[in-house]
């Protein structure tokens, strides 16, 4: 007799539970979730070694803003290679509307010499330039542009950085207009180009 009435009473229990859970749906208070601010970009000025590159240089012309380090083992050469490779396929008359900036993440050991060279080997149309650590870091900031040192097992203390590797797209007006994913075939470097030079 007990053993059922205790059965009776866990049934019961078990379909208060059930019937709370399908019919009381609680009010909460509407809160909004809290969004990542959208990168503000702008204008900087840095050292090539040709003298202060500024992007308001480029007034006018679609710039690519690449943020890397000429000891990057493997996805600088990537990128700027399928940049490269997408520079190729745009007409003379598209190419001359088209600046590309390699901004150093690495100005301890990236000169404004080594940059030239680093940059120009992948194609003319890049310039690599880099500045204090603070003014790169501020710059980086403003783009969302995300870089780190991570110490290397060598006996000189080597290191390398870890960075964001996406291509930030400028627009002719100065203003950030978007980005190229990292291993983006040329063919889409090239297309995402076209795409903003003939916005009216």
């Amino acid at each position: 007799m007990a053993q059922r009435l205790l059965l009776a009473i866990a049934i019961l229990l078990a379909a208060l539970v059930l019937g709370l859970a399908f019919f009381w749906q609680p009010t909460l208070p509407e809160r909004p979730l809290p969004t990542a601010a959208a990168p503000a970009g702008g204008d900087f000025t840095l050292q090539s070694a040709t003298g202060p590159v500024a992007l308001q240089d480029f007034r006018g012309k679609l710039v690519l803003v690449y943020f890397g380090y000429t000891y990057c083992p493997d996805i600088c050469p990537t990128s700027l290679a399928a940049t490269a490779e997408g520079l190729k396929l745009l007409t003379p008359d598209e190419l001359a509307r088209v600046a590309v900036v390699f901004i150093s993440v690495d100005p301890e050991r990236d000169t404004p010499a080594r940059l030239k060279e680093y940059a120009e080997f992948f194609h003319p149309a890049i310039v690599g330039v880099t500045g204090t650590p603070d003014e790169v870091a501020a710059i980086a900031r403003r783009y969302g542009v995300f870089y780190a040192r991570q110490p290397v097992d060598t006996a000189g203390g080597g290191y390398v950085v870890d960075h964001t590797s996406d291509t930030y797209i400028v627009a002719a007006d100065g203003k950030l207009d978007g980005k190229i994913a990292h291993a983006a075939p040329p063919d889409q470097v090239a297309a995402e180009i076209r795409k903003r030079l003939t916005k009216p």
